[in-house]
C-alpha cells in the first residue's frame, strides 16, 4: 500500500468513482457499497477484530483512495481487490496489537516499571492476579493524556543500554534535560501508580 497520499480524505468524487467501480457499469443505488461493507465486516468479525466495522471502512477508504491515484484498478474484480486491502488492515492490527502488549509487559515487568507496581501485586501472583493487573494497568494507561502515555511507554522501552540509550533520544527529541525526562516520567508513573492501585482495590 505504499505510495498512497497522507492525510487523503474521501471527497464526494472519489466516492461516487469508487461506487460505479463496484457496480461495474451497472448502478445498483448504493447496493454493492452496502453489500461489501456487510461483507467485510463480517470478515473482521470471524477474525475477533475488536473493531469489525471501523476496520471495514478503514478497508474501503483505502480503496478508495487507490482507485483515485490508480484511476483505475482492472487486474482484478472489486470484491478480490478489497478482500486483499482487508488482509493488509488486519495484519497491521496483529501488528499494532502485540506491539501494544509489548509495551504493556515492559511497563509491568521491567524492573523499576511503575513505582510500586509489583509491590501492588501478590509476591506470587497467581495468574488471575496478573491478568487483573494487567487489565488495571492497561484501563489507567487509556486514561491518561496521550502525550504522557506515550512518554511513559517509550522511557520503559528496553533493556539496559538501549534503554539509556532511547532515553536520551526521547530527552533530545523532547528538548529537556535527562533529569527533567525522568521527574516527568516519575509524576506520570505515581498516577498509574495510583489508578492502579484504585483499580485494584475495586475488582
Amino acid at each position: 500500500m505504499a505510495g498512497l497520499k497522507k492525510n487523503w480524505t474521501l471527497n464526494q468524487g472519489a466516492f461516487r468513482q469508487f461506487l460505479a467501480w463496484l457496480d461495474g457499469g451497472v448502478d445498483s443505488r448504493g447496493e454493492s457499497y452496502l453489500e461489501m461493507r456487510r461483507r467485510l465486516v463480517l470478515y473482521f468479525d470471524r477474525k475477533n477484530c475488536k473493531g469489525p466495522e471501523d476496520m471495514a471502512d478503514e478497508t474501503l477508504n483505502r480503496v478508495a483512495r487507490k482507485l483515485e491515484e490508480k484511476g483505475q484498478i482492472t487486474d482484478v474484480s472489486p470484491a478480490h481487490y478489497c478482500y486483499i486491502v482487508a488482509k493488509f488492515v488486519f495484519l497491521e492490527s496483529l501488528r499494532e496489537d502485540k506491539q501494544a502488549s509489548q509495551n504493556l509487559e515492559a511497563l509491568s515487568e521491567a524492573g523499576a516499571t511503575v513505582s510500586g507496581l509489583t509491590t501492588i501485586a501478590v509476591p506470587e501472583s497467581t495468574d488471575d492476579t496478573r491478568e487483573k493487573m494487567f487489565d488495571c494497568l492497561e484501563k489507567c494507561l487509556a486514561k491518561l493524556a496521550a502525550k504522557d502515555r506515550e512518554l511513559i511507554l517509550e522511557y520503559y522501552r528496553g533493556e539496559q543500554r538501549a534503554k539509556i540509550e532511547r532515553r536520551s533520544e526521547l530527552a533530545a527529541r523532547l528538548g529537556v534535560s535527562i533529569n527533567a525526562l525522568s521527574i516527568r516520567a516519575c509524576r506520570i508513573r505515581s498516577k498509574l501508580e495510583a489508578c492502579v492501585r484504585l483499580c485494584s482495590a475495586e475488582k
